[in-house]
């Protein structure tokens, strides 16, 4: 690549990670300053509604139902996370041995970017076990009506996308300039997007504020491995040829972003 293409590149994404970093920590600020004033109110008014019925409207039997719909909910979702995670850091252990390990078998570039196939595919499918063919929910009416589950399939699209381009990569049929940044500014958008990510999960229960504020602490520590991935990432493509710490840093912030995935708990 030619120097001022290079420098050009440089310079443009440079001046992108500043605009979206700039954009994740104002969302950032706002998403703090609403959920200080308005899930109060929310969760006060839930506590309020819970209070009288649960114990005065409901029998023992629907309360029960009720525990044991959102402790299988939460099971659910940890798993989700565990599995998703395990992928994840299984992804970045065989990028960071990729070198040593082609000597003796060649086809082992395509296994992280297979790795990313798999999440995608389950995140899709079964992140939302409500849905049909799991459950009687119908797929159009959830992702119009539920913000959570839409997250969920855009994260699913996303993992699968950044499979296909790599795995596309990998073969050696997709040599363009521009496949080499879908994965960084995909992995800068996805962190943004997590500052957005709602669980409704955690709003139920005797100690939901306890149990949202553990969420929301470890998606931040999400989005900010996921930033960290983005950035190292597009840097190492700006220095493809050399062998740098970037090469080995977005690897290795792989690992610690499936690791964080794999002990994810509410």
């Amino acid at each position: 690549m030619e120097p001022e293409v290079l420098d050009l590149l440089r310079r443009a994404y440079v001046g992108l990670v500043v605009i979206l970093l700039s954009i994740g920590t104002w969302a950032f600020a706002a998403t703090t300053v609403t959920g200080q004033e308005q899930p109060m109110h929310h969760y006060h008014a839930g506590n309020q509604a819970m209070a009288m019925p649960m114990d005065e409207a409901m029998d023992e039997s629907a309360h029960a139902k009720l525990e044991a719909k959102v402790l299988a909910d939460r099971k659910e979702s940890e798993f989700n996370h565990h599995l998703a995670g395990f992928f994840v850091a299984l992804a970045g252990v065989f990028v960071l041995f990729e070198p040593n390990l082609a000597k003796r078998w060649a086809l082992v570039k395509y296994v992280w970017p297979a790795c990313f196939l798999l999440a995608g595919i389950f995140v899709l499918v079964w992140s939302d076990t409500e849905l049909w063919p799991f459950g009687h929910r119908q797929w159009l009416e959830a992702l119009q009506n539920n913000r959570e589950v839409l997250q969920h399939k855009t994260f699913a699209i996303l993992l699968f996308g950044l499979g296909a381009v790599e795995w596309q990569r990998a073969r050696g049929v997709l040599l363009t300039a521009w496949s080499g940044w879908v994965f960084p500014l995909v992995a800068i958008l996805g962190s943004i997007i997590l500052i957005f990510h709602q669980h409704e999960g955690g709003m139920i229960g005797q100690h939901h504020m306890e149990t949202m504020a553990r969420i929301q602490s470890q998606h931040l520590s999400y989005t900010a491995c996921g930033l960290g991935i983005g950035v190292t990432k597009g840097l190492s493509e700006l220095a493809r040829h050399r062998v740098g710490i970037m090469a080995k840093m977005w690897p290795l912030l792989l690992v610690v972003l499936g690791t964080l995935l794999m002990f994810y708990r509410e």
